[in-house]
């Protein structure tokens, strides 16, 4: 890809991005992390680059109103701005395709090896450390909570939560994404990860949950 094509699509892509977790470093992770596992792949490297530049463009719009989908949305925003700069409609609909099968869920499962190589890029900045930062600013951001109690008054894990929750998205999302990578360097890179996300996880519902317990039986002994 010529500089200046790299350019013109890295300034359209820097032009859209509004979210933290979703911002343009998380772009660019899953860019260069896109490019080490197309490293021993036949794969159109200009597809790829392009598909990782753009694939959220559309994060603001799903924010302003939740029932659009990014991954939808944002194939759409980027077949048009390549068609609309010179791109041919081959080029514009494969980056479109890759684009719009990149969210997690299982309707839309990536065909093409570009896609899914942005996929597995893309979910591996929601897996291990990376995952549980970004996880948690996102959650600031929507004003979610940590955790939530049962009816009885201890921590939940996550499993039962009806409100979303750090400790919801983690059992429902987080840990589940381990096995759901396509491309064989992928799963060696997301294994690699795995143990701190769950060390995390456990250390700090360990540490909160035992404030519920040992300690707030030590506050009702004084309270009469």
């Amino acid at each position: 890809m010529k500089k200046e094509t790299f350019t013109l699509l890295e300034n359209y892509m820097l032009s859209c991005m509004q979210d933290a977790a979703h911002d343009k470093d998380h772009v660019y992770r899953v860019l260069y992390t896109a490019m080490e596992i197309a490293e021993n792949e036949t794969v159109n490297k200009d597809v790829l680059i392009a598909a990782c530049l753009l694939h959220d463009i559309a994060r603001k719009d799903q924010l302003e109103n939740p029932a659009i989908c990014h991954a939808e949305k944002g194939a759409e925003k980027a077949e048009q701005f390549l068609r609309e700069n010179g791109f041919a409609p081959e080029f514009a609909a494969h980056v479109r395709n890759c684009i719009f099968t990149h969210r997690f869920r299982k309707a839309m499962p990536p065909e093409s090896m570009e896609a899914k190589i942005l996929f597995d890029a893309d979910k591996l900045d929601v897996a291990g450390a990376i995952g549980i930062a970004r996880t948690l600013m996102y959650r600031a951001d929507a004003r979610e909570p940590l955790y939530t109690l049962q009816p009885d008054g201890t921590v939940s894990d996550g499993s039962g939560d009806v409100p979303d929750s750090f400790f919801h998205e983690y059992r429902f999302k987080l840990e589940k994404i381990y096995d759901r990578f396509y491309t064989e360097k992928g799963k060696r890179m997301a294994a690699e990860r795995q143990q701190a996300a769950e060390d995390f996880y456990r250390s700090l519902y360990t540490e909160i949950s035992g404030a519920y317990t040992s300690g707030r039986a030590a506050l009702e002994k004084e309270i009469l």
